[in-house]
């Protein structure tokens, strides 16, 4: 599992007001501001999403090089995946693909990908198979 993940975006402010507002359905929510000067020498400031007690997604400032990375985001059903999406456009995000099954995946595989402000890749994703069940699962077709 992933405890935590720093996404480097070229306007801090912007992109705290863009994940704010397209991961508020899902859940996660801007949590916790770090001071990059309580850390080691050249550590980042960092605006901190998270949700149920934990801080895992975390912006800083830097060069954002949008083809670099794709970060799936857990629904807790398609309603949810269906709202983050609108929410995530409503904000200025770049459809990416609208929200529906993938079924070159799995027949219970629906999500909705977007591109951010910075050209970064996101998914909000429900699988049903885990939220059901709360195990792994391997489905047909590898992403």
């Amino acid at each position: 599992m992933l405890d935590h993940l720093f996404l480097s975006v070229s306007d801090v402010g912007r992109s705290v007001a863009f994940y704010t507002a397209a991961l508020a359905p899902l859940g996660i929510r801007h949590s916790h501001d770090y001071d990059g000067k309580d850390g080691p020498p050249g550590h980042p400031d960092l605006k901190g999403f998270g949700a149920n007690g934990r801080v895992f997604f975390w912006l800083r400032h830097g060069v954002a090089q949008g083809q670099a990375a794709h970060v799936g985001f857990v629904a807790a059903g398609a309603a949810a995946v269906d709202a983050a999406y609108a929410a995530a456009m409503a904000a200025g995000a770049t459809d990416n693909g609208a929200p529906g099954a993938r079924l070159h995946y799995d027949p219970r595989y629906y999500a909705a990908n977007v591109f951010d402000p910075d050209g970064y890749s996101l998914e909000f994703v429900y699988k049903s198979w885990q939220q059901a069940q709360g195990l792994p699962h391997s489905p047909k077709a590898r992403p």
